[in-house]
């Protein structure tokens, strides 16, 4: 008698499995076929990814030799043979800034624009974005094709390229006869630079050519805040100290920044030269 209620039980058992996997059987089973599914497509990414990113890096350095042999030929046909295959990689846009400064350097405004446009057109770098405006922009002065120039220095840029931006658009504006314009771009360009940094000297030498001592506002606002810090006391006084100290550390990040991006690119600042 055990064993047949034993028998029972188990049957009964099994029956509840039976119509739990017929109700619900073909859910779990989809669901498993979507989880490893995804878990495949995601691995498989992955691989792909990874398999893009190695073989454009070897064209890059095709890029790099050419460049460094000055090719010109060979550079063209590998970074259009890096566009085709791996356009949407880093290293792509990568090798056509790269392009872009070879071209240049050999005189040639057209390919260099066109290397220049298409990262414009297919980059989603913000940084590479500005660094193409920057550069493109440069190109047109150099062709006095000023309203071009203009337009291309439109739209928003991220902080660390602002004091490039707004020399280039000074030294635009300057050429085009709009000479306060100019100046007052200048000066932004020379407040947002780095004190130490050593291009800012140069934005102060534009600006003296306009008539425009920028040093001495400086001095004029530290000669006033002094005089505040000691008519109101002490504890203004090192309150006061303190002000355009943080400010003094908050411009040396920034330039640091700055420098960066400069070291990256010093070809930025000769293309207006």
């Amino acid at each position: 008698m055990a064993t047949q209620h034993l028998d029972l039980e188990e049957q009964e058992q099994l029956d509840q499995l039976k119509a739990f996997w017929k109700q619900y059987g073909n859910l779990i089973t989809s669901t498993l076929i979507i989880v490893f599914g995804a878990l495949a497509a995601y691995n498989g990414w992955q691989y792909w990814q990874r398999s893009q990113a190695t073989q454009a890096a070897t064209l890059f350095d095709e890029v790099e030799r050419a460049v460094l042999a000055g090719d010109s030929t060979k550079v063209e046909r590998t970074v259009a043979d890096m566009r085709d295959k791996f356009g949407r990689t880093t290293m792509a846009q990568q090798a056509s800034l790269l392009a872009a400064k070879h071209f240049q350097d050999k005189n040639n405004t057209a390919s260099a624009k066109a290397s220049l446009n298409w990262v414009l057109s297919n980059s989603s770098d913000e940084a590479y974005q500005a660094l193409a405006k920057l550069r493109l922009s440069g190109l047109q002065y150099e062709e006095k094709a000023y309203d071009e120039a203009s337009k291309t220095l439109t739209g928003s840029f991220p902080p660390e390229f602002a004091a490039l931006v707004s020399d280039r658009r000074a030294d635009v504006l300057l050429a085009q006869g709009k000479r306060e314009e100019a100046k007052a771009e200048f000066e932004k360009a020379y407040k947002t630079l780095d004190e130490r940094a050593p291009y800012r000297k140069l934005v102060e030498v534009k600006l003296n050519a306009l008539g425009v001592d920028p040093t001495i506002a400086e001095k004029q606002a530290a000669e006033a805040a002094a005089k505040m810090a000691a008519k109101d006391g002490p504890a203004t006084a090192t309150a006061a100290k303190g002000i355009p100290t943080a400010g003094k550390d908050a411009m040396l990040e920034a330039g640091k920044i700055l420098g960066a991006q400069q070291d990256k690119k010093p070809e930025t600042q000769g293309d207006k030269k």
